[in-house]
């Protein structure tokens, strides 16, 4: 056999094994993205690669639940789930408003104050799954409408408070072209990926994700690791919450469930490729399937196409995603 041919196929092999670590989720980008620019094309203005607001806005619209997606990705890959999410948001935004009631002055104890808040809520979720053993569904649902019934107790349902004008900077200010927001984002993303990729919580939230039992018998402090899974992602939603009320300008209880961040999170996080069943995952996957999303905003509404079908082709993606999942991880099994 000539060097050539040996050379030949082991750059086949590198090919393979280099196409073989993208996550899957990014084919699907490129083709929700290659059809969102042909139907934009015909059907619509034309316009979204040509003109960059248009760009910027998918970014920022997808801050968000990016942020959440985040923090969802730690529990998941856990083998848990954080339902909670949506009002930890609007509890976050309706505190930070009325505690700031517009005074710069205020804004470090706001800040201080509902990140203690976010710590208190990843917490008593943790202790619920871990120590009580409630599922991880009813703990964290239970714990929302919790919230919910004491936002809707002790606030209307309108906007309260008010955050200064300094404060709105993180919502709409940029650094030359770059917004504030996206900063924020991509630094929430690399800190996640940097903790789950070169911390040994990162490996041991992984090792038990794969198998809880194993991970006990190996000397792993399960409890703990799946405690501190939780309060990342409830930090991750009141960093939401915080981005969301820089860009209202005053806190409201609406802004959670509204936004549909706890089911959207755990659909976006699933569609990048984290199991449901744990130990397998990652951010980067997730932060594609949030772009999945914000990209089908975006090219539906420049189409003006019914809010119900837009829901439509987002379960469908979703179920296409993850039978995708099943069909590679039995091949792979084979």
């Amino acid at each position: 056999m000539s060097v050539e041919v040996i050379a030949e196929g082991k750059d086949k092999r590198v090919r393979s094994n280099f196409l073989k670590k993208i996550p899957q989720v990014y084919y699907f980008l490129v083709i929700v993205l290659a059809g969102g620019l042909i139907l934009d094309q015909f059907f619509a203005s034309g316009n979204i690669l040509s003109n960059p607001t248009i760009l910027r806005n998918i970014l920022v619209r997808s801050v968000a639940l990016g942020i959440v997606a985040v923090g969802q990705t730690f529990v998941m890959i856990g083998a848990s789930i954080d339902l909670s999410v949506a009002y930890t948001i609007s509890l976050t935004s309706v505190m930070a408003s009325l505690i700031m009631q517009g005074d710069p002055a205020r804004v470090p104890m706001a800040l201080g104050i509902v990140l203690l808040v976010g710590v208190a809520v990843g917490f008593i979720n943790g202790l619920l799954v871990t120590k009580l053993n409630v599922n991880a569904f009813i703990a964290t649902l239970g714990t929302g409408l919790i919230i919910k019934g004491v936002l809707n107790g002790m606030f209307s349902s309108g906007s309260m408070g008010s955050v200064p004008k300094g404060f709105q900077t993180l919502g709409y200010g940029s650094i030359g072209p770059v917004p504030y927001s996206i900063i924020l984002l991509l630094a929430v993303v690399l800190i996640g990926w940097f903790i789950l990729s070169w911390t040994k919580f990162g490996s041991h939230l992984y090792g038990v994700g794969g198998d809880i039992l194993i991970g006990r018998l190996s000397g792993l402090r399960t409890s703990r690791v799946l405690i501190i899974a939780h309060i990342i992602s409830s930090l991750t939603a009141v960093l939401a919450g915080l981005f969301i009320v820089s860009r209202l300008g005053a806190g409201a209880p609406w802004v959670g469930p509204d936004g549909v961040y706890d089911l959207e999170s755990v659909a976006t996080t699933v569609i990048g490729g984290t199991a449901l069943s744990g130990g397998r995952g990652g951010v980067f996957g997730t932060i594609a399937g949030v772009m999945i999303f914000g990209v089908i905003d975006t090219v539906f509404n420049q189409l003006g196409v019914d809010t119900y079908l837009k829901m439509v082709i987002r379960g469908a993606i979703i179920i296409l995603a993850v039978a995708s999942y099943s069909v590679r991880s039995k091949r792979e099994a084979a």
